[in-house]
């Protein structure tokens, strides 16, 4: 623990500091069930409102690893052209807090008699803090150690392509494309120019029906950040009779991933998510864990008309 308390988590926060680090922008496993906080333009993309519920406590063991806890809403608006969404989400990594609260817009198109397109807004606030003071840190005059970020509010702005229909879809977004950072970067001096990066994501899936009972889903998220490795999530899940959901994924330089799904209802979902890391950190964790729970209101209540796929 040594070692973690006195290399690892200094590093962890000076990689946030200088905002080439991957997790600046939410990293959750089940993505692929609920995707406003990857991408505004899912707003409304089904005829029901729909709202979930996550947590993820990433790299157990491993002292001021990233815990996050989310909340999204959305629902259609005048009969399916529109859609708005509000998501809320907290982020604590190593001595840094972020509380970030966003409203959703997506206009929808539709392309053909099955599919749309989407496109849509984000735009928000996060509020930033820092305990700079609680690190180890070897230059006691750097000057971005010199105090404390407290409750630092920064506007944010996004945009998102979303095309979808009943069996697939194909999204782009950009969480982050302008972030009003300049109140927690530093000035002239250079240290740090901008604290918030640009975000890409690519991310697609597409079901296959195989008979009866089984459905199979396989999905992608391509995650790409300027001076960090490009990042993909590959997955594979099984639907069971339209209500259980089985998968496994794996994550480039990261996890291997497994996923479970109930639809308990036809308006209650829960699901978790365990990733066993395959990086060097393995020797210090045992792996992250991420539950779900996911609420869907104006369906069926007696049956599941048509299962959820995404």
């Amino acid at each position: 623990m040594k070692f973690l308390r006195h290399t690892l988590l200094p590093a962890l926060a000076l990689l946030g500091c200088h905002g080439a680090f991957a997790q600046q922008e939410v990293m959750v496993s089940q993505y692929m069930f609920n995707q406003l906080f990857l991408n505004p333009a899912y707003a409304g993309s089904h005829a029901y409102m729909s709202s979930s519920l996550l947590h993820r406590t990433q790299w157990m063991k491993v002292e001021g690893a990233p815990q996050t806890s989310m909340m999204a809403i959305d629902a259609p608006l005048m009969k399916g052209k529109m859609g708005a969404g509000l998501s809320i989400v907290h982020d604590q990594i190593g001595v840094s807090r972020d509380l970030d609260i966003a409203g959703h817009y997506a206009y929808h198109i539709r392309v053909t008699e099955t599919s749309k397109l989407a496109f849509g807004l984000r735009a928000g606030v996060s509020v930033y803090s820092a305990r700079l003071s609680d690190l180890s840190y070897w230059d006691t005059n750097d000057q971005v150690f010199q105090g404390d970020i407290k409750n630092k509010p920064v506007g944010k702005f996004g945009f998102g392509l979303y095309w979808y229909d009943a069996q697939s879809y194909v999204g782009l977004s950009v969480p982050t494309i302008y972030a009003a950072d300049g109140n927690i970067s530093m000035n002239a001096t250079g240290a740090i120019e901008n604290y918030f990066t640009q975000h890409y994501y690519l991310h697609a899936g597409k079901v296959f029906p195989l008979n009866e009972s089984f459905d199979l889903k396989p999905s992608t998220m391509i995650k790409y950040t300027p001076s960090a490795p490009v990042e993909a999530d590959v997955n594979l899940n099984v639907l069971y009779r339209e209500r259980i959901w089985f998968g496994m994924g794996y994550r480039t330089g990261d996890a291997i991933v497994g996923m479970i799904e109930y639809q308990i209802n036809p308006m209650l979902r829960i699901g978790y998510a365990y990733d066993m890391t395959t990086s060097k950190l393995r020797n210090y964790t045992n792996g992250s864990h991420e539950v779900m729970l996911g609420m869907d209101f104006g369906k069926d209540p007696i049956r599941i008309k048509t299962p959820r796929y995404f």
